[in-house]
């Protein structure tokens, strides 16, 4: 089996990345069968799994790189991908080649006549990662759910640290005691033998998470404490507190004060993994090395061109945030924008603060799920902001660069699936 005809695979299962409303009466059986026939992968090595409304990716390549820097072979799962699958799947922080991605979905395909039902794409996606992480011999593996987290297909791993990065709002129609159903779901990834690292504050929330029964458990502001989030030259400088030692002075190359939130996470997370202090010289090198695409990345200077995947309202507010602290510009500042259906448009508009843009350009993303183009210019009307409608996500970036001047700033936004399509077509 080659690349063409994985992918060829893959996409002959359900795919319900693709599908909105699919998030109730799911189920492990399907991923418990196929780890079964399988030999049961994700028993062969320690895992931190990590789940959140926002910052759970970033997380989890902050924490791959710290436990990297500490001398691991370390596998990690993240989704979605922006531009291709093998994103998803890597070996110390460098993605899978094509034709290691073809061997192990073809080894899946050999398995699949033996299984009692039909697996999902992303299900089949999340075997072949925790397969291949066992023929790897990996040393730990930083796994990220895709959505919620009980019966989220990553769930049939035991953490040994289970990370709640935030409780937002995403995946839900905001209804009722919204927040206590999410974190309900979320807190099934929480195991009896996990220690847990709570970043969510709520206190009413709290005790959702510690009546799953972890081994032990770190709260954010209690057990460990970011004590300074500074904005520096690309990025954040980071003090923090911990159960085993004090850190200071940490640069964190990723933009906004929410990186520093996460980073503070994923350095929790690291120290309960190994139970003990870290060496700071060897935390500082392994948050500084560390890359996240698509999270308030600068493509291009002159103009000033940045993307980022905010696709829910607290992490729309968190990216208009550090545009306007960390991205002065003296020309015009131009908004590409374009989300998924099951967003309330007019909420993430007022959230990137869509009306203090010069200019405002909607497009469709690359998805079945995508909100059209024209529906969000009528959102945006609603909200008193005059949008320029595309038809494509290529016509969109070619009248932002086309208008801009050397002193302008782009920023595409709202949607993780946009997001990989500009950053395609802008590198």
């Amino acid at each position: 089996m080659n690349f063409d005809e994985a992918l060829a695979y893959l996409d002959a299962h359900i795919n319900l990345e693709a599908r909105s409303g699919v998030y109730e009466g799911l189920s492990l059986d399907a991923m418990a069968d196929i780890a079964r026939v399988w030999g049961d992968p994700q028993e062969a090595y320690p895992v931190i799994h990590i789940t959140g409304t926002n910052g759970k990716g970033s997380t989890a390549r902050m924490a791959t790189r710290l436990l990297m820097a500490h001398g691991l072979k370390v596998g990690t799962y993240t989704s979605p991908h922006l531009e291709r699958y093998n994103e998803r799947i890597r070996i110390d922080d460098a993605e899978v080649d094509d034709q290691r991605f073809a061997d192990i979905i073809e080894q899946l395909s050999r398995f699949e006549p033996m299984l009692g039902q039909r697996p999902s794409h992303f299900e089949c996606l999340t075997a072949c990662a925790l397969a291949l992480f066992a023929e790897e011999a990996v040393d730990v593996a930083v796994i990220e759910v895709g959505v919620m987290g009980r019966y989220d297909a990553t769930n049939i791993v035991t953490a040994d640290v289970a990370v709640i990065t935030n409780i937002g709002r995403d995946h839900t129609t905001a209804q009722g005691d919204w927040r206590r159903e999410i974190a309900e779901e979320k807190a099934g990834i929480i195991k009896s033998t996990s220690t847990l690292v709570l970043g969510e504050k709520d206190p009413a929330l709290r005790e959702v998470f510690l009546g799953e029964g972890p081994a032990a458990a770190l709260v954010a502001g209690e057990d460990f404490e970011l004590e300074a989030n500074r904005l520096a030259v690309g990025g954040r400088l980071i003090d923090l507190r911990t159960p085993y030692q004090r850190l200071t002075e940490l640069f964190v190359p990723l933009h906004g004060a929410h990186q520093g939130v996460n980073a503070s996470l994923a350095l929790m997370a690291t120290s309960a993994f190994f139970g003990r202090a870290l060496d700071p010289e060897v935390a500082a090198e392994g948050l500084a090395s560390t890359e996240v695409a698509g999270r308030f990345e600068v493509l291009r200077r002159n103009p000033l061109v940045i993307i980022d995947g905010a696709h829910n309202p607290d992490g729309a507010e968190a990216a208009a945030a550090v545009l306007e602290e960390g991205f002065a510009v003296q020309g015009r500042r131009v908004l590409v924008c374009g989300m998924l259906e099951g967003r309330d448009p007019q909420l993430m508009l007022t959230a990137l603060r869509a009306d203090r843009f010069d200019t405002v350009i909607t497009c469709t993303p690359t998805s079945p799920r995508a909100l059209p183009a024209d529906e969000l210019a009528l959102a945006a009307a609603s909200l008193g902001i005059a949008c320029r409608v595309a038809s494509t996500i290529e016509q969109a970036i070619g009248w932002a660069l086309d208008a801009a001047t050397p002193s302008d700033l782009i920023f595409v936004t709202g949607s993780l699936y946009l997001v990989g399509a500009a950053r395609s077509l802008l590198r």
